[in-house]
């Protein structure tokens, strides 16, 4: 599978605007392409942060529906006015889907590691990590996004609510400090967002 990502900031009071939009039309887009599987949309209202995801069963159909529809993206992304960052990662590891209601949290962590290490350390996180992070109160699911001509990762993982979000931190900053130093890789970042709509759809 293959996974453009989206990462948008932007003033906070036009946030919702931007949502709305999205909310409104993403997976109506999103859903006739050939090769969908499925759309998350995510944000930080304090800080004017949306972070999307859509979800393809090749790098064509990944690349086919940029085309068809990344001129409508930008025209919904720019009432939030400020910066557009796309990426385009494999998934190398994922829990089944879950469904996520309101109130659902998602922490988003980015990882650097040598390009030579990618395979190894999408190991550590199927066979270690994501065991763990199943067993966890109030997971919903999560998966492992790399980049592997860069050296890039990212994990996102879904909680039912805030307060099975704020209870994971701890485990789940152990969990990553092992993995990571079993392959000498180094966590860039860590954020945490409201889900404002999660699509999955079946293979």
């Amino acid at each position: 599978m293959f996974v453009r990502t989206v990462y948008a900031t932007g003033h906070p009071d036009r946030i919702d605007r931007t949502l709305d939009g999205l909310r409104t039309e993403a997976v109506g887009l999103l859903a006739p392409q050939p090769g969908y599987l499925g759309y998350g949309l995510y944000a930080d209202r304090a800080l004017g942060k949306i972070t999307m995801s859509s979800w393809w069963d090749t790098a064509q159909a990944e690349r086919d529906s940029d085309r068809e529809l990344g001129e409508r993206r930008a025209e919904l992304l720019a009432p939030l006015a400020g910066t557009v960052a796309t990426d385009v990662w494999e998934a190398v590891a994922a829990a089944p889907p879950g469904d996520a209601g309101p109130g659902a949290g998602f922490r988003l962590v980015r990882a650097e590691v040598d390009p030579a290490k990618v395979d190894r350390l999408a190991e550590v996180f199927r066979e270690r990590a994501l065991p763990l992070l199943e067993k966890t109160d109030g997971f919903v699911t999560g998966a492992m996004l790399v980049d592997r001509a860069r050296g890039r990762a990212v994990v996102g993982t879904i909680f039912a609510d805030r307060a099975s979000l704020e209870a994971s931190r701890g485990p789940q900053a152990d969990a990553r400090a092992q993995a990571s130093a079993a392959v000498g890789a180094t966590i860039v970042s860590v954020e945490e967002f409201d889900v404002v709509l999660l699509d999955r759809r079946k293979r």
